[in-house]
C-alpha cells in the first residue's frame, strides 16, 4: 500500500504550527495537534508553490532574530 504522503495526484493542504513551520499534508488525514490549515485543499503542486512563496525563513519563529 502506498503512503498518502507520496501520491502525486492526491489533494493536499499546507499545515502551519505555532513556530510558523509548514508541512505538506494529505487532505482527509487527521491534522496533528498543534497544527492548523494554512492553505488548501488543493493540488500537490499548488501546495508546494504556496510553501515556496510563504515559508521564506525555515528557522522556527522563536529562533529568528527579534526585529523592532
Amino acid at each position: 500500500m502506498r503512503s498518502p504522503f507520496d501520491d502525486e495526484n492526491a489533494t493536499y493542504v499546507v499545515l502551519v504550527n505555532d513556530e510558523e513551520q509548514q508541512s505538506l499534508w494529505p487532505f482527509g488525514v487527521a491534522v496533528p495537534a498543534g497544527w492548523t490549515n494554512a492553505f488548501g485543499p488543493s493540488s500537490r503542486s499548488d501546495c508546494l508553490a504556496f510553501v515556496e512563496r510563504e515559508w521564506t525563513d525555515m528557522r522556527p519563529r522563536t529562533a529568528r532574530p527579534v526585529t523592532t
